[in-house]
């Protein structure tokens, strides 16, 4: 790959970013939910584990439809800092690791610029919000009953609880499965995304259309390219989704029982599989893969979109050559 086309300046990727993954969390939190409360549900006896629509419409019917929503407040707090850190450290990254003489990225290079990506928006903003979306989803008070009131109200609240009860630390709890989670999702995804964009774009090419791909082919690269993290890391995000659920755990003289992160992540995993199985580490694995593929369609095609818009104006934008030009 050369880099010869106009690029997106950092504004530019930051907004365009930003606002990509604001319109990712309206369309498909829902479906977050669900999967969250499915990593969360604990077999007993032989009672199945319910599937994803019996999962849903329990929630719809006992919390209200807007109890889908819960943990929307955190995600949109941290959606659009987290998309625009994505995007621009991925273009960062990807600037360290081309070939300095001729401009070329290689595959491997364009995974690793994915890695980092995703470390990055981990570290920075992903598992703090996590954490606070995942104690906001796992609650099971009705949305519509004004006399049902939760521990945490709404994430500034449950930002506020957390850090006075279990310590600033709290929100980075399983920072380092949130790493490996983000980091194999954005490998994958901006590699499969990059080399299929170059092959439409070299079609369109060729087709005497400029290069220009149709949103709705950017629409579909974008659901292929989401829909392969989820298969490859999705037991290490039940367990991040279990971890980061509990708090403080006391031993019977009521003192802290002190545990390092590696024991908490072995200790859950452990006894998730005694209980329920290996299966139970896939739990919630559609409604994650019908959010992530979806989600990440969204928001590649608003990315595009929205980054062509801002091109426009001429304080916007630069001469370095980005990815998603290739």
């Amino acid at each position: 790959m050369s880099d010869k086309k106009k690029s997106s300046s950092t504004a530019v990727n930051l907004i365009a970013g930003g606002t990509a993954g604001l319109f990712e969390a309206l369309c498909c939190h829902p479906l977050d939910t669900i999967k969250v409360r499915m990593q969360l549900h604990r077999k007993s006896g032989i009672v199945k584990n319910p599937g994803f629509i019996t999962t849903g419409i329990s929630i719809a019917k006992k919390e209200g439809v807007t109890g889908l929503y819960k943990g929307l407040g955190a995600v949109v707090m941290g959606i659009i800092p987290k998309m625009a850190i994505r995007f621009s450290s991925y273009e960062f990254y990807r600037g360290l690791l081309k070939d300095p003489n001729t401009g070329v990225i290689t595959t491997g290079s364009t995974f690793l610029a994915g890695v980092g990506a995703g470390i990055t928006e981990a570290c920075l903003v992903v598992n703090p919000m996590e954490v606070v979306k995942i104690r906001l989803q796992a609650q099971h008070h009705s949305m519509s009953d004004p006399l049902s009131v939760p521990k945490y109200r709404n994430a500034g609240h449950a930002v506020y609880v957390i850090i006075k009860e279990e310590g600033f630390k709290t929100l980075y709890r399983g920072v380092s499965l949130t790493a490996a989670r983000q980091a194999t999702n954005q490998g994958a995804n901006f590699t499969v995304y990059s080399k299929l964009k170059e092959y439409l774009t070299e079609h369109h090419t060729q087709n005497g259309n400029n290069g220009v791909i149709p949103s709705w082919q950017t629409s579909c690269i974008g659901l292929i390219s989401g829909a392969i993290g989820p298969f490859s890391n999705a037991p290490l995000d039940t367990i991040k989704t279990r971890l980061q659920k509990e708090t403080k755990q006391a031993s019977a003289a009521g003192e802290e029982i002190k545990q390092s992160a590696l024991s908490r992540i072995t200790r859950i995993g452990k006894d998730l599989i005694k209980e329920e199985g290996v299966g139970a580490l896939y739990k919630g694995i559609t409604p994650r893969v019908m959010r992530v593929a979806p989600g990440q369609a969204v928001t590649f095609t608003v990315y595009e979109i929205v980054r062509g818009w801002l091109e426009q104006l001429p304080a916007l934008s630069n001469k370095e050559a980005s990815a998603f030009d290739e």
